[in-house]
């Protein structure tokens, strides 16, 4: 079994106008020195096989088709044996 962690991001080029409103929020609240907000998302799940390479293709398929818009985000993911996961 394998614990898996995605994170999803905006792809670079991409306007993120959630980033920037989250940007202006913290001006606002005095702190200036933040720059370049970007939002993503971060998703944790388990894998039931003790197959790495059966793991990281169904990981990829997941991400491809549900949980990253491949058009405009980038997704990168690591995979843990689940007894080694914290």
């Amino acid at each position: 079994m394998f614990v898996a962690r995605v994170q999803v991001t905006i792809k670079e080029e991409v306007l993120d106008p959630q980033g920037k409103a989250v940007e202006g929020a913290l001006h606002s609240l005095g702190f200036e020195e933040a720059s370049g907000v970007r939002i993503g998302k971060f998703l944790e799940l388990t894998l039931n096989t003790d197959d790495r390479a059966v793991a990281e293709e169904r990981l990829s398929q997941m991400c491809e088709k549900l949980l990253a818009n491949p058009v405009i985000e980038d997704y990168e993911f690591e995979l843990v044996e689940a007894g080694e996961a914290r």
